[in-house]
């Protein structure tokens, strides 16, 4: 199933950044560019480093000029977010380009890489809240109330993993059809923020 292997290349991506646990670190990619492991990869490795850029920006004593250095970091990761999920889209309309739909086929509401965008989160979200369930220098009570998230969040992994698989199903068979909408964000676009333009 795809949600299985792409959440092993989130784990991975996961697992390899905490090495060093650094937001300055170098990353490299071990997946060839041909490859949606090389999309799936990237894209995870944006997240867990943005996850790590708002803990940063959420300390109360962090200067306001390193706090406006790393706002601009945060927007350029959402950028690079957002991309990453139109390649990976663009690679699931070349996969499926010569499925013929059906004429009673229906859209869904997200992508598939918008779903999968969310399954990269819930990856980092499982992964930091067993950090907290299994820490021990925390109190057991806060031990077992993050265990309980957990499970909640393993159980979400589980419904969006099977949905997921279910969207990609109906796509193949026809039952189901995706477009991709570019992103038309208009505030990083200097003819379209009337600040940018201002200054231009």
């Amino acid at each position: 199933m795809f949600s299985e292997f792409a959440f092993k290349i989130f784990n991975d991506s996961i697992e390899k950044y905490h090495v060093k646990d650094d937001v300055y670190q170098s990353f490299e990619n071990p997946y060839s560019k041909e490859e949606i492991e090389h999309l799936l990869y990237r894209k995870n490795w944006i997240d867990t480093v943005q996850w790590h850029y708002e803990d940063i920006i959420r300390n109360p004593d962090i200067d306001p000029t390193d706090a406006l250095v790393l706002k601009r970091k945060i927007d350029a990761s959402n950028q690079d977010r957002t991309d990453l999920v139109e390649f990976i889209d663009s690679y699931f309309l070349k996969k499926y380009q010569s499925v013929e739909v059906k004429p009673n086929a229906t859209i869904n509401t997200e992508s598939p890489a918008w779903a999968i965008d969310r399954l990269s989160i819930l990856a980092l979200k499982i992964y930091h809240m067993k950090e907290e369930a299994t820490r021990s220098d925390a109190a057991l009570a806060h031990r077992e109330k993050c265990q309980a998230k957990l499970e909640v969040l393993l159980e979400q992994k589980s419904d969006l993993s099977q949905a997921i698989d279910q969207l990609l199903a109906d796509i193949e068979s026809g039952i189901k059809y995706m477009k991709v909408y570019k992103q038309m964000k208009m505030y990083n676009d200097e003819e379209l923020n009337p600040i940018l333009r201002g200054n231009k």
